[in-house]
């Protein structure tokens, strides 16, 4: 084998190594259906619930669908029944509460 193929074979490599990290290190986020959600006073009254929650790092509302995402911290994660308090705790339902894949709200 030549130094030239072992070079790219190792690039790639380092290549693959470095976004297959950036993915699996990618704190886990969470889709909750909010039944109800339909200003943005609601929002506030759902985001308030939910950043009171221990490993909340970010909330990202979309009142057109309903939903909210919850992005935690490294290590943290979110449990249904948690999610399901906190939503209740603002006047609203929760619907559906589901993991979104590493990755997947990428360029969202």
């Amino acid at each position: 084998m030549n130094f030239r193929v072992l070079t790219q074979r190792m690039f790639l490599t380092l290549a693959l190594a470095l976004v297959a990290t950036g993915v699996l290190a990618a704190p886990p986020s969470y889709r909750l259906a909010v039944g109800g959600l339909a200003c943005p006073f609601c929002a506030y009254g759902v985001e308030k619930k939910l950043s009171a929650l221990a490993g909340v790092e970010r909330l990202e509302t979309n009142i057109e669908d309903g939903s909210v995402i919850v992005t935690m911290q490294d290590g943290m994660t979110l449990d249904e029944a948690s999610a399901r308090r906190a939503v209740k705790a603002a006047g609203f339902s929760l619907r559906t509460f589901e993991q979104v894949p590493p990755g997947a709200l990428e360029g969202q």
